[in-house]
């Protein structure tokens, strides 16, 4: 069975990121990105939904770096999940955190779309900006080509609201990602096709 691995890398003169991704993994990771808060975040991902992940990125602001990530991830999974043959595509997940609930379904449709709501009641959450949260799932979204619906449902304390959402993300993906035995190397579209 082909191995589902991507390594993205990407120089402006904003940022320098690189991205090491294996779906089938084991959740490793390692995360550097100067950001503390968004390195925890990151490390959600990896963690629940069992992919191995290696983020290295600087640049000249937090947006940048953050949007950048987004860009490189989406374009490490979009890259790893190939064709799409024999996955399960769509995937969904409801993950709580003490106060806080998050809500995030996902269609790796080849469409890039996300629609977020994810109200924070403070600018930051550790040293992340908190707007950056929405920001990272729509850049994430577009360039892996995939339809992203992402809900905080409830919550009080917006570190609570924003790792329960990355950990919703990372559990929807998993179940997207899982090979499908009844469909075996099958493209899950009556199109028999989904765009890259």
């Amino acid at each position: 069975m082909k191995s589902r691995k991507a390594v993205v890398a990407r120089e402006t003169s904003e940022t320098t990121v690189r991205v090491e991704l294996t779906v089938d993994g084991t959740g490793e990771s390692q995360m550097n990105t100067g950001i503390r808060m968004f390195d925890h975040m990151l490390t959600q991902v990896s963690r629940h939904g069992f992919f191995d992940l290696s983020v290295s990125a600087s640049g000249d602001d937090q947006h940048h770096v953050v949007e950048d990530v987004g860009i490189c991830l989406g374009r490490a999974f979009n890259e790893a999940l190939g064709d799409r043959a024999g996955i399960v595509r769509m995937g969904q997940a409801i993950v709580p955190m003490d106060e806080a609930l998050s809500l995030v379904a996902v269609d790796v449709s080849g469409r890039g779309a996300a629609y977020v709501h994810a109200p924070f009641s403070t600018a930051l959450i550790g040293d992340l900006e908190s707007d950056l949260v929405r920001h990272f799932l729509l850049s994430f979204a577009s360039e892996a080509k995939l339809t992203l619906h992402a809900r905080v449902e409830c919550g009080d304390n917006d570190h609570h609201k924003a790792e329960c959402l990355l950990k919703a993300l990372a559990r929807a993906l998993d179940m997207c990602c899982m090979r499908d035995a009844r469909r075996r190397s099958g493209v899950p579209s009556s199109k028999g096709v989904l765009e890259r």
